[in-house]
């Protein structure tokens, strides 16, 4: 349950504010004086080790949370018999994205 809530603290918590700052802020060059762009954004994540981490959490604790809520989601809609297949498929996805993203980083 801790990786599950957790997800969904940073999909309600997180995600907006980073939308908000990349997707409207930024490119709208309304972050003040210093206006930022994606050329140091980009230099800030691949140099600082603190940053790659919290962009992984960031990305893997809602893929956890979108494959339990997903794998519950279609069990209730009537695919009950194919609870162990659906079980392997999202929290598998969740997985293979976790590993995906470790690897993306690590070699950034």
């Amino acid at each position: 349950w801790s990786v599950f809530s957790a997800g969904g603290m940073v999909a309600a918590m997180i995600f907006p504010i980073l939308i908000i700052i990349t997707g409207i802020l930024v490119p709208f060059g309304l972050t003040g004086n210093d206006p930022l762009n994606f050329e140091r954004i980009h230099t800030a994540v691949t140099q600082n080790n603190y940053v790659k981490l919290i962009l992984f959490i960031v990305i893997n604790l809602p893929l956890f949370h979108w494959a339990h809520r997903f794998r519950f989601t279609l069990v209730d809609v009537g695919l009950k018999s194919m609870s162990t297949l659906i079980s392997i498929l999202c929290y598998g996805g969740a997985i293979a994205g976790t590993i995906v993203s470790a690897v993306v980083f690590w070699n950034i």
